[in-house]
């Protein structure tokens, strides 16, 4: 394991418990963003990095039971925690890391990734790991419930144009792992970009 996943681990395994408690109010911005992802009946989805599993019942309505939803976490904790609030009946829960899906090329109809972008040790790799493991026209959202700005501010840093969700950075790398950019919203109380995988 490499130092950047015993950072991920360290840094999210003592913070799991508490998790869903600090953040209580997000919710609804997350059902709202698995909206506009768009998945549909029958489909599989994957939420990648998906901690307390947050995303996972609005993935299961959206899929329904005909659907297959995956949530895929490096943290054991964030999985427990996930597995304590319920949200393992919506879905299946993988110990694993996202740069190493073990899931087959093209077995998904998306990713939904939510806080995941800026905790990833190789993004245009690891990009490309979750291009691998969709269909071509499947879609990728890239989801945190507060905008870029207001995240600098809550971890006291101030926004630089190297940030790498800024837009004119994060649509150049996610072409060069596959996927086409469609839509780009960075706000107060969200950031989300949808993105298609490239045929």
């Amino acid at each position: 394991m490499s130092e950047d996943h015993t950072h991920v681990q360290e840094f999210f395994g003592a913070r799991a418990a508490d998790w869903d408690r600090k953040f209580p109010g997000d919710g609804p911005a997350f059902a709202t963003a698995v909206a506009e992802f768009g998945p549909r009946p029958g489909d599989r989805v994957l939420d990648a990095g998906c901690g307390t599993g947050r995303a996972l019942p609005a993935l299961r309505a959206a899929v329904g039971p005909a659907g297959t939803v995956l949530g895929a976490d490096l943290t054991p904790q964030m999985l427990a925690a996930a597995q304590r609030a319920g949200r393992a009946a919506e879905g299946a829960l993988l110990l694993a890391d996202v740069a190493r899906l073990p899931l087959r090329d093209g077995s998904l109809d998306g990713v939904f990734a939510a806080g995941l972008i800026a905790h990833l040790p190789d993004p245009g790799a690891n990009l490309r790991e979750l291009a691998r493991v969709v269909r071509p026209g499947g879609r990728l959202a890239l989801f945190h419930p507060i905008g870029r700005a207001a995240l600098a501010a809550r971890h006291g840093r101030a926004l630089t144009p190297q940030d790498m969700r800024a837009e004119p950075n994060l649509r150049p790398l996610l072409a060069g792992s596959g996927w086409d950019m469609t839509s780009y919203a960075d706000e107060g109380a969200r950031f989300l970009v949808l993105a298609v995988r490239r045929a």
